[in-house]
């Protein structure tokens, strides 16, 4: 099937690196250094600086990324919020994006510091949080081990509504790993992210699909696939439902009524699969429990399903 953006079939599409070394963000990206499991590692961000400073607003956003995508995706999050004179900083959480793709023991608690020492290295203070997806995991966590610096948290679409070990068999990571590195097959991936849109348009979600399998194509997938499967291990032996009660700040909670997305769903029998992801009843739930939080449920735009 020829790619629609570059008329190339997927047999001449280029590899990728597992750091996207060739893939453009849609603004610069810098590095900075973090110490994780006794290795240093490379943290890439983008800090992108309000459209006009003369309007400038004084405030920072911090965006954290889904499971299947680094920062690059939120492209038009980041044009929207800069042009109304926010700072923006996204950071690809280690495992991520441009950042490496070491072999450590991943957490929530990791991630959630690692973007403490990037905020630092910028000289940013409080911040606004939105997490999408495993994001709002990560921004969930975030903000409870960092309480007086976050002044606002929107989770859109979260993973982490419900504790996926009641209803999931745990897998052990030989099975995990052994998943994700023969998901190579285009059309699989292709239908997956798809799948992300209540309406697909090939314009959208194919260049989005593009990434992911060019980076199977590199002599390097077998690290990427052994990162993948370890973060779906943190995603769900690391819940964070029974802290919600704790969340601190004035929090949005958004979901969409047609995402149903349980990572590791494969793995369920039907009725826990359905319990799992009723984003609309797990949400109301959720929304109960934080302290000061509003619901807003999306009817029809699109299925956020980005793990």
């Amino acid at each position: 099937m020829p790619d629609i953006t570059t008329g190339r079939s997927e047999n001449e599409l280029p590899a990728l690196g597992i750091c996207f070394e060739e893939y453009a963000y849609p603004h610069p990206v810098s590095f900075v250094p973090v110490h994780n499991d006794l290795q240093t590692l490379n943290m890439a961000y983008m800090d992108v600086p309000p459209k006009s400073e003369s309007e400038s607003n004084g405030k920072t956003v911090v965006l954290m990324h889904g499971k299947a995508f680094g920062g690059y995706y939120f492209e038009h999050v980041i044009e929207a919020l800069t042009a109304t004179g926010y700072r923006v900083v996204v950071p690809d959480q280690i495992g991520w994006g441009k950042s490496s793709k070491p072999d450590i023991h991943y957490s929530f608690q990791l991630l959630a510091a690692n973007t403490a020492a990037l905020l630092d290295h910028l000289g940013v203070g409080k911040v606004a949080v939105l997490g999408h997806s495993t994001g709002g995991m990560t921004a969930t966590r975030f903000t409870l081990m960092n309480p007086d610096r976050v002044t606002h948290l929107a989770l859109e679409d979260p993973l982490g509504l419900a504790d996926y070990r009641i209803g999931i068999p745990p897998q052990s990571e030989e099975t995990l790993y052994e998943h994700e590195v023969h998901w190579t097959d285009p059309a699989v991936i292709r239908a997956y992210v798809a799948a992300f849109f209540v309406h697909p348009d090939p314009a959208v979600y194919e260049p989005l699909a593009e990434v992911l399998i060019r980076v199977t194509l590199s002599a390097d997938y077998p690290r990427w696939a052994r990162a993948a499967g370890l973060t779906f291990q943190m995603i769900y032996q690391q819940p964070v439902r029974y802290e919600y009660d704790q969340i601190a700040p004035p929090t949005l909670l958004i979901v969409g009524a047609e995402d149903h997305v349980v990572p590791l769903g494969n793995y369920a029998q039907p009725d826990d699969l359905a319990r799992l992801g009723d984003f609309i009843g797990l949400s109301d739930a959720a929304a109960r429990d934080i302290p000061n939080a509003r619901r807003v449920v999306i009817l029809r735009v699109w299925r956020a399903r980005c793990g």
